[in-house]
């Protein structure tokens, strides 16, 4: 129960910290727009099938979006030593490590939404067909994705490059990740059912339950100066 209060007072903080600067989000979803938008200018309608493009469109704009989002906020525990100051209190680190992920998930995800809803716009895609399959595609992949970027914005934070080291970390660690989220989002585009996606399914799930475990224990490490 305390971790669970914890958790809830980190996520709170972070919450209200957003709401007062918009920071994150704004930074996050210009950043993705942008890269849809180079991709539309880059394709001239009707030279290549944009239905199977976008996946690939599609997680490049978020990956950025979210290496941007996990940087900024963890850098921004950094100044004025407001990680440090965090760390004396009597938390536990895991509910940190925990509170920041949640968070990243929230706001990684409705810059999802929006970039979704773009490439709708730019590249006439249809998601009419195994809707929820992709939003359960596109969940199981974010929170991969995060725990991981949690993890190692940490990491990078402590260090003078940390614009240049957290993709440098993340994307090669992410990469079966990305992966499985881009194939399985091309099947679902093009119809397939669930059996099309099983394998792909269980590995998201197998890999988000190993790296949040896992970045739950050695977080506190991590942090420790």
């Amino acid at each position: 129960m305390k971790l669970a209060r914890d958790i809830r007072t980190m996520v709170g903080k972070e919450l209200r910290t957003e709401w007062r600067t918009h920071e994150l989000v704004t930074a996050m979803g210009v950043l993705g727009v942008l890269v849809l938008i180079v991709f539309a200018f880059s394709f001239p309608p009707g030279t290549v099938s944009f239905q199977r493009l976008a996946p690939g469109i599609l997680w490049v704009a978020f990956v950025f979006a979210g290496i941007l989002g996990m940087n900024r906020a963890m850098a921004q525990e950094r100044e004025e030593g407001c990680l440090q100051g965090l760390l004396l209190t009597p938390v536990d680190r895991g509910a940190v490590y925990l509170g920041k992920m949640i968070t990243n998930l929230l706001f990684l995800l409705a810059i999802e939404a929006l970039i979704v809803a773009l490439c709708i716009l730019f590249f006439n895609v249809s998601f009419a067909q195994g809707l929820g399959l992709f939003i359960l595609v596109t969940f199981l992949g974010s929170v991969g994705y995060v725990a991981v970027g949690t993890l190692f914005s940490a990491i990078a934070a402590q260090t003078r490059f940390q614009e240049v080291l957290l993709p440098v970390l993340l994307i090669p660690l992410a990469a079966p990740i990305l992966v499985a989220v881009v194939k399985c989002t091309g099947a679902v585009l093009e119809g397939g059912g669930f059996s099309a996606i099983a394998f792909w399914v269980k590995f998201l799930i197998a890999f988000d339950a190993v790296f949040i475990i896992g970045s739950f224990l050695v977080f506190e490490y991590v942090v420790q100066e």
